[in-house]
C-alpha cells in the first residue's frame, strides 16, 4: 500500500471516486489501538479523504492521518439487486403493451428497439418459467406473434439461462452509480430538458425520421418521469440531446437511466456528452432519483469510458436472444 492516499494531482496514482477502498488511518491519541481500516466507497480525495460505508455512514479523515488507501474488488451484485434494477430500467423503456405471462414481462412497441419488443424473466425467483418448454415457449411465442413480432428474450445475468440453440446478439452492459458519487453541474447550464422530446429534438435523434408509433415508444414510460435534454439554439437541430426516466424499483431505489445519447460528429470529444449527462442527472435527483443506470452495447468503448468518467462502474450484463427457425419442439 502506498504510505499517502492517491492524489486527483497525481494521475499515476489516481484512485477514481466510486472506487470500493480499503481506507487506514491513525487514531487520535487514548484509543486502545493506534489505528483502524473502513471499508467502503471512496467519495472525495481532497480536502479530506472520505468514504462511505455499506450502511451509508461517511467517514472523513484528515489526508495527514491517512496510512494507506487501496481499491478493492468490486462488491458483488447480488441477484436480487440485477432483478430490481431490471425492473426500473422496463419502467423506464416498457414500449406500447405490457402483460406478464409465466414470470416473464412481455413488451410490444410496434417493432421499435429490442427492449420494447421483447420478453424480461422478472417474476418472483421460483415463478418464472423455461422458455425451452414447448407449452411455455408457445405462450411467449403466440402473444409475440398477434402483434406481428417474433420472440425475443432479454436475459439479463443469474435472471434466467439462454435455452440451448437459441441464436444470442451482442453482450449489453448495464452500468450504475450512485448519484452521491456523480460530479453533477453547479450552477445554469445550456441542457434545457422538456417533458416530451420537441421538434427540435426530434431532429437530431436517429436522423429526425421517426414513424408515429417510434415517438409513442420515446415518450413512454410506467409510473414515473421522463426528461428530454438538449444542447443547442431553439429552432435548430441540437448538438447533443439525451432522455432521462425516472423510476422506481421493488427494493426502494429511486434510479434515473439515460437513454437516447447522441452527440453531433463534429462536436464530439470536447465534453458536450459529459455536461449533457451531468445535467440530466442532476435533473433526476431533483425528482428524488438517489441512483442512475445505463445500458451500454460491451463493444461501445468510447461511451463505456464516458460513464466511467461520470462515477459508474459495472453492474451486471444482459443479451437478446431469439426464438429458432422450426417447429415448437
Amino acid at each position: 500500500m502506498p504510505s499517502d492516499p492517491a492524489r486527483p494531482s497525481d494521475p499515476g496514482g489516481t484512485i477514481p471516486l466510486g472506487s470500493r477502498v480499503v481506507l487506514r488511518y491513525r487514531l487520535p491519541a487514548g484509543y486502545s489501538h493506534p489505528m483502524t481500516d473502513v471499508i467502503g466507497e471512496l467519495v472525495a480525495l481532497e480536502p479530506a479523504v472520505v468514504v462511505r460505508t455499506e450502511t451509508r455512514q461517511l467517514v472523513q479523515v484528515a489526508p495527514d492521518s491517512v496510512v494507506a488507501l487501496k481499491a478493492l474488488a468490486a462488491r458483488p451484485i447480488r441477484t436480487r439487486e440485477i432483478r430490481a434494477l431490471e425492473v426500473a430500467a422496463a419502467a423506464g423503456w416498457p414500449g406500447l403493451e405490457l402483460q406478464w405471462v409465466d414470470g416473464w414481462l412481455l413488451r410490444a412497441g410496434a417493432g421499435f428497439t429490442s427492449r420494447a419488443n421483447s420478453a424480461i424473466p422478472l417474476g418472483e425467483p421460483g415463478t418464472v418459467a423455461d422458455p425451452a418448454d414447448p407449452e411455455v415457449r408457445a405462450r411467449l411465442a403466440g402473444w409475440f406473434a398477434d402483434r406481428g413480432l417474433p420472440l425475443r428474450l432479454l436475459i439479463p445475468d443469474r435472471l434466467a439461462r439462454i435455452p440451448a440453440g437459441w441464436p444470442s446478439g451482442e453482450e449489453m452492459q448495464v452500468m450504475a452509480a450512485d448519484l452521491d458519487s456523480v460530479p453533477l453541474p453547479e450552477g445554469p447550464t445550456p441542457v434545457i430538458v422538456s417533458s416530451t422530446p420537441d421538434p427540435d429534438w426530434l431532429s437530431r435523434y436517429r436522423g429526425g425520421t421517426l414513424p408515429e408509433d417510434a415517438r409513442r415508444v420515446l415518450g413512454a414510460v410506467a409510473r414515473g418521469v421522463l426528461g428530454f435534454g438538449r444542447i443547442g439554439t431553439p429552432g435548430t437541430e441540437p448538438v447533443a440531446i439525451g432522455r432521462a426516466a425516472v423510476t422506481d424499483a421493488p427494493d426502494g431505489r429511486r434510479w434515473v437511466g439515460l437513454t437516447a445519447v447522441e452527440v453531433a460528429p463534429e462536436h464530439r470529444r470536447n465534453g458536450l456528452g459529459t455536461l449533457l449527462c451531468g445535467s440530466l442527472l442532476r435533473w433526476g435527483r431533483g425528482r428524488g432519483a438517489t441512483h442512475a443506470y445505463v445500458q451500454v452495447a460491451d463493444g461501445n468503448t468510447a461511451a463505456r469510458a464516458l460513464y466511467h468518467e461520470l462515477g459508474f462502474v459495472d453492474h451486471h450484463r444482459y443479451r437478446y436472444v431469439t426464438e429458432p427457425v422450426g417447429p415448437l419442439a
